[in-house]
């Protein structure tokens, strides 16, 4: 009887550790930068495929992405605009001209939103956000008409980390 509450507590401290919160997501890793943006700024970074959370004291947390195929591609500065928990997508134009047999919307939480888990819009028109991916073997790649993907679990973390507002810088 004692052994098996031993184990259950020894457990019970496993999964505690296990499960508490860390620096960064699973795949964002907290580096050295020399970037001299204020703590809270987005900076992605096309030609590295990476976003950068800065904290301020030359550090960041970095996180793969995926970004625009070449020629959509874009660079300059926005804000996030809106922030949405598993969106509904509707294909713009250019993207149903490319693929018509698309449905006019793909509901939120579908495996076939591009979207994934969470979106986060930018200003300057809307067409342009930071949002997750059901598939994540394109993280990494020029993929997308101008959008910034990352892993599921990364635009979770970096969803709770930044609010409406934040200035977004992109780079090619």
């Amino acid at each position: 009887m004692r052994g098996n509450i031993l184990f259950a507590a020894a457990m019970a401290a496993f999964a505690a550790f296990a499960l508490a919160p860390s620096t960064a997501s699973a795949h964002g890793d907290v580096v050295a930068v020399r970037d001299g943006y204020p703590a809270g700024t987005i900076v992605v970074h096309q030609s590295q495929r990476r976003l950068y959370l800065m904290l301020g004291n030359g550090e960041a947390i970095r996180y793969p992405i995926g970004v625009g195929r070449f020629g959509m591609q874009w660079s300059g500065t926005v804000q996030i605009d809106g922030k949405y928990v598993e969106p509904a997508w509707s294909p713009p134009a250019s993207i149903k001209r490319e693929n018509p047999r698309l449905p006019n919307v793909i509901p939120g939480g579908s495996p076939h939103n591009p979207m994934g888990v969470a979106a986060m819009t930018l200003s300057g028109g809307g067409q342009y956000a930071i949002h997750g991916t059901n598939q994540p073997g394109l993280i990494g790649g020029f993929v997308s008409h101008g959008c910034i993907r990352m892993f599921n679990a990364d635009i979770t973390d970096l969803f709770g980390r930044v609010g409406v507002g934040t200035t977004v810088v992109v780079t090619r």
